[in-house]
């Protein structure tokens, strides 16, 4: 199985919950409490979605790096 790196967006909307989007795997819309849960949602609803495009003969998204490149930022949140 190969591993695919998907670029996501998240925002905490005004309900208090966060949305995750991703303009490089369309279709890609994943909804949480927190931001772990929300990008736990996100990382299935891509794989779905790569499952599918390959089920299907459908090409993936140029976007969709297959592999993890050998550096890449990362923001996380830190209460305090």
């Amino acid at each position: 199985m190969a591993e695919h790196l998907v670029k996501l967006h998240i925002e905490r909307l005004p309900e208090g919950v966060f949305l995750a989007t991703s303009e490089s795997l369309p279709g890609l819309i994943a909804q949480g409490r927190t931001i772990a849960e929300t990008i736990e949602i996100a990382q299935d609803v891509a794989r779905r979605l790569i499952e599918s495009c390959i089920e299907h003969g459908d090409p993936l998204p140029e976007d969709v790096a297959k592999g993890a490149p050998p550096e890449f930022d990362v923001s996380i949140s830190v209460a305090a």
